[in-house]
């Protein structure tokens, strides 16, 4: 009997997690408005299993990389506007990569959350604040980098430290100010046994989060797009002679677009349709949980970026090339030439 049991547990499980379905207990089985997060809070046991796998893939491959980045950018400081954003979209970054341990034990013991009320307000904070705070400095890149091309005369009087860390302190105090709230609102809910935190996939469904989030998104995205395509108009008509600049250009236009499409796109597209249904009378419980699924899946994709990015830096910064080749050259044997890459 006990035999059956456990099989048949294994079978459920199996199911709930092929046909993406979270499991349904007794709060779910009670849908009302008040409880629709539900649907977005708990996921299926081999669900938590692959999240908590892919948070810690996540980690291990992004640890190392913005903490080099921070270390460069921190430690070898230049005189540049493009180092001030790289350096604090690394800052953004770093800080976003250290809270994924929570996350990955939220997921191994299955949608709980033990760290408390605190912490949950904190990691919801940290969450979208350094989201936001990628998402803007990327575009403070492409602006710098727009009218380093376009303007190249009138960049010497526009492109000053002095301005970008302005720029930079600005942006921080904003974002701060705006996801401020998470701070200060009730961010967990107990459920039969366990605790659950709001804030790890869920944002506040209202007309004005839905308002909010297409601003904050689309100004980004409309900036970055406008920013390159006018970059690539003025690289067409460059010389030939010009070509290292072009392709270094190139490189960072395919990269950040790159990570912009892969890591913010779905997750925001995903959110307006997600919002939307939430709002609606008519929505079914299979399809509240279909886009809790997918609203899950495109939360963990926002990660990607802090792998990403290092990469970027990687092939825009010398500076931040040649830090990494030294890790690998044992007692200096690395030539200049070796450690230069174009």
């Amino acid at each position: 009997m006990t035999a059956v049991v456990l099989n048949d547990s294994c079978l459920i499980q199996s199911l709930h997690f092929f046909l993406f379905l979270p499991r349904v207990g007794a709060s779910m089985m009670n849908y009302n408005s008040s409880d629709k997060f539900y649907w977005d809070a708990k996921g299926s046991y081999l669900e938590n299993c692959i999240f908590a796998c892919y948070y810690f893939l996540i980690f291990i491959l992004a640890v190392p990389g913005n903490t080099l980045a921070l270390w460069v950018f921190v430690y070898h400081k230049k005189n540049k506007t493009s180092t001030v954003f790289l350096r604090n979209l690394a800052v953004a970054d770093t800080s976003y990569v250290m809270i994924l341990p929570m996350r990955i034990v939220y997921h191994i013991m299955d949608s709980n959350w033990p760290f408390g009320e605190v912490l949950c307000r904190i990691v919801g904070f940290l969450f979208y604040l350094n989201m936001y705070c990628s998402l803007y400095f990327m575009t403070c890149i492409s602006l710098d980098r727009f009218i380093a091309v376009v303007f190249p005369v009138k960049s010497l009087r526009l492109r000053k430290p002095l301005y970008a860390n302005i720029i930079a302190v600005t942006l921080w105090i904003i974002l701060i100010i705006t996801m401020f709230p998470l701070l200060i609102s009730r961010q967990t809910i107990q459920l039969k046994n366990c605790t659950v935190c709001k804030q790890l996939y869920r944002e506040q469904m209202s007309d004005r989060a839905l308002v909010s989030l297409i601003v904050a998104f689309v100004i980004p995205l409309v900036t970055i797009v406008v920013s390159y395509l006018l970059i690539i108009h003025k690289l067409q008509k460059m010389h030939q002679e010009n070509r290292p600049m072009k392709e270094k250009a190139f490189k960072m236009i395919i990269l950040i677009l790159a990570n912009f499409l892969v890591a913010f796109v779905p997750y925001h597209i995903n959110r307006v349709i997600y919002i939307s249904a939430f709002n609606s009378k008519a929505v079914t419980q299979d399809k509240m949980a279909y886009l809790a699924f997918t609203n899950r899946i495109t939360s963990s994709l926002t990660c990607i970026s802090g792998v990403f990015d290092p990469v970027m830096y990687f092939f825009l910064t010398k500076t931040f090339q040649k830090s990494l080749m030294n890790l690998f050259c044992r007692k200096k044997t690395c030539t200049e030439e070796q450690m230069s890459i174009s």
